[in-house]
Parts: C-alpha cells; structure tokens; sequence
C-alpha cells in the first residue's frame, strides 16, 4: 500500500493506493475547495462610441492603443490569452480610441468590451 499527495487546482488530496487482489482503503477526506476567482464586472463602453469586445473568456496580457490613438481596419488593440493561446483583438473599422476598458492581467468575459472606438 502506498500514500500519495495529489495536487490539483491548488488543492492537496491523501491518496491511498493498494495493489489489486488487496482491500482497497478510502481516501482521506478531501478539503472543501476554494471558491471560484471572481472576475471584475465588466467596464461600460464609452457612451455613443464603437465597442470593440472580446471574441471569448481569457486574460488580457497586452494593451497595444491607448485613448487617442488613431487606428485603422484590422489594427491589434489588445493580446488575449485564452486556453494557453495568445488571440489578437483586431478593430473591425477605422476610428479614433475613445476608452481602454480594459487593463494588461485582467480577466475578461465573452463580449466584454475591450476598447471603444469613436
């Protein structure tokens, strides 16, 4: 018989494991698991402005525009990290950067707004 201790999520679990033929012995009670990380509500997109939202769930981990910038069809404004995938978020029109709704290591919702384009 050997004990194991499994990590998963953070979480320690005691494992007993015995050779098959044998009784086999429960495990030990596992600790309650933490409660789910929040993310932040997400930010309003600047009142009569072009949202440009986010195409899924993720981390931001670059924020390429910042209010001002002048950006064009097809400009990356900010770098999503979903899945262990960086996705860019590209503008879909020409415009001028009204907000940054968003910061670098932020975790983001589907259709979140990332930037809002006058």
């Amino acid at each position: 018989m050997k004990n194991y201790v499994i990590t998963v999520n953070g979480n320690a679990y005691d494992v007993t494991v015995e050779e098959a033929g044998g009784d086999v012995s429960a495990p030990a009670a596992a600790p309650k698991a933490a409660a789910p990380k929040k993310t932040a509500p997400a930010p309003k997109a600047a009142a009569g402005g072009t949202p440009i939202n986010a195409p899924m769930r993720g981390t931001i981990v670059d924020v390429k525009v910042k209010v001002g910038d002048k950006v064009t069809n097809g400009t990356v404004v900010a770098v999503l990290e979903a899945m262990k995938m960086e996705n860019d978020i590209v503008s879909d029109k020409d415009g001028v950067v009204a907000a940054v709704c968003v910061n670098k290591g932020e975790s983001v919702e589907t259709g979140a707004p990332v930037v809002t384009l006058n």
